[in-house]
């Protein structure tokens, strides 16, 4: 049966702000746009419920929420009719995904009106039951999955620091040396203007954008841009195994090429001397990360130039500790891709039951 999201919920408003939350110490629980924010003495909503993020960062996000809790402004309150079970509501308006309908520019808002028309499959009461139960053993597996996934970067991290101590105090007191002094290093390359010149894209050879690096594990696997013969003609193409740096948007983000590929000069490409190779470069990078994208200047976007990359001091431990480290890092990235492999697969099978069960 078809309904609408209005036929089966209504709108609640909530008027705390974080300074009604801050610094209180109650029995109930606040929740804002990224989850739990602090505890009050009072409720607002005694029975569970849908909160869904109607301003800013984060805008269509849909959470369930347990009774005698409450939401701060920047959210709204989806309150569920007799007719459908909380957490089916909530499953429903993650499928819809209210991100869709938001206006404004600066500060993004959405609203129950403009959403509230919005359609999909409804069923009876102990139908819900069953398909509450399989979504929410599909969940169960992808947590699962992300989890295991995080546990393994930590043992990586973790084998780093056992094998060369705290790399951004270099608390084993190794010897360092630049990146220029430890193999070839550039930026990117894209002379012509503008970059987007819809004649340089659409042929055969690679082009590997920040986003690439950003969303990449230790590895490139894949591309969603090419270069025409014009657009190599004005860039350059880096080999695979070049470590890809990123300097503009996502800073010091960091990823190897399993393929060759052309990069702008958004991008920086490393390739290890005989003194270190790239995976221990990579994992070196992940401890500064976020302090470079800290300190990153702030213009219309971020970005940090290549005299800072060429000055950071990288610690130059023995080469054959290095490569032991690359050693444990390619067999523990067996273990990720099975596991990436069965998320992508529980995901895949998440969004199709979604679909199945609302579309």
């Amino acid at each position: 049966m078809r309904v609408k999201l209005g036929d089966v919920c209504e709108r609640g408003t909530s008027n705390l702000k974080l300074s009604d939350v801050s610094e209180k110490n109650g029995e109930f629980s606040v929740f804002g746009a990224s989850g739990y924010i602090g505890s009050v003495d009072f409720y607002q909503q005694g029975y569970p419920y849908v909160a869904v993020v109607k301003d800013g960062a984060g805008i269509g996000r849909a959470m369930l929420c347990p009774g005698k809790t409450s939401v701060i402004g920047t959210m709204q309150y989806l309150l569920p009719k007799d007719n459908i079970l909380p957490k089916y509501l909530f499953y429903v308006v993650k499928y819809m995904n209210l991100e869709k309908y938001f206006t404004g520019a600066t500060i993004p808002h959405i609203y129950f009106k403009d959403y509230k028309n919005e359609e999909f499959n409804f069923d009876f009461w102990e139908r819900q039951v069953e398909i509450v139960s399989v979504l929410s053993k599909c969940e169960k597996v992808i947590d699962l999955c992300k989890q295991e996934l995080q546990l393994l970067d930590k043992l990586i991290k973790a084998r780093f620091v056992e094998l060369f101590g705290d790399p951004v105090s270099n608390s084993y007191g190794l010897p360092e040396a630049t990146l220029p002094d430890l193999g070839e290093f550039g930026r990117g390359v894209s002379k012509h203007r503008p970059r987007n010149d819809i004649k340089l894209l659409g042929g055969k050879y690679p082009l590997i954008q920040t986003g690439d690096v950003a969303n990449a594990g230790l590895y490139i696997t894949s591309y969603s841009s090419t270069y025409s013969e014009l657009g190599l003609k004005q860039s350059k193409m880096w080999d695979k195994g070049t470590l890809c740096i990123t300097i503009a948007a996502n800073i010091a983000k960091t990823a190897i090429l399993e393929f060759d590929a052309c990069f702008p000069d958004s991008v920086v490409g490393f390739i290890a001397n005989e003194r270190t190779n790239n995976i221990f470069v990579h994992y070196w990078f992940s401890f500064f990360q976020a302090i470079l994208e800290s300190q990153a200047p702030e213009s219309a976007q971020k970005n940090i130039n290549l005299k800072i990359l060429s000055e950071l001091k990288v610690i130059v431990p023995e080469k054959r500790k290095q490569d032991q480290f690359a050693s444990f890092v390619k067999l523990t990235d067996k273990s990720k891709v099975a596991v990436q492999k069965a998320l992508d697969e529980a995901q895949l099978l998440f969004d199709s039951l979604m679909q199945e069960y609302f579309g």
